[in-house]
């Protein structure tokens, strides 16, 4: 009869502490859900404006139509991502090719003078802090899931009850290498 009692106790700890874990998942997975819709919705916004900031510097840099048309071809790509690694590969090569839209401003006077230009630039830095400022987020709530999904004993819950690691935002390798600066 102890016996019985001995792993009725057992079961109902290792029940217990399975829902906790359960619970402790979702948690995660709802934080990281939410980081990641954070985030989506100032790349929205950053995909919105582009077309308008592309329609005036296309006024004014008549010669520059390369560098807009990798700006479009860019947001397109970044639009149409499926994947978190496409997402994440494809708004990398949008954010440089819109520092190559920026500094083509730098050969044009009249653009950096036009008022629609400067508030465009404006709130497109003011939205590229709020995006880093959630990519930091996200992979905070990330990592933390990250660790539970990994580590022992969660990590016997996490395989029974099938959640995964989540991935990170990572910055494009070619966005690592350092900046040549010649006088």
């Amino acid at each position: 009869m102890i016996i019985f009692w001995i792993v009725m106790a057992i079961v109902i700890l290792l029940l217990i502490t399975l829902a906790i874990s359960y619970n402790g998942f979702v948690k995660l997975r709802n934080q990281s859900d939410e980081a990641f819709s954070t985030m989506d919705i100032y790349l929205k916004k950053r995909y919105d404006m582009i077309p308008n900031l592309v329609e005036i510097v296309k006024q004014y840099a008549i010669h520059e139509r390369e560098t807009l048309e990798r700006v479009v071809k860019a947001r397109s790509m970044a639009m149409g991502a499926q994947t978190f690694e496409e997402r994440t590969q494809n708004e990398n090569v949008l954010s440089g090719a819109l520092k190559s839209l920026f500094a083509i401003s730098e050969n044009y006077p009249q653009l950096k003078a036009d008022g629609n230009f400067l508030n465009l630039q404006d709130q497109l830095v003011s939205l590229e802090n709020d995006i880093s400022q959630s990519r930091k987020y996200y992979n905070g709530v990330v990592k933390v899931m990250n660790n539970k999904v990994e580590m022992f004993p969660s990590n016997l819950y996490a395989m029974i009850l099938g959640f995964r690691r989540y991935p990170y935002f990572m910055v494009d390798e070619h966005e690592r290498e350092n900046v040549q600066i010649r006088f």
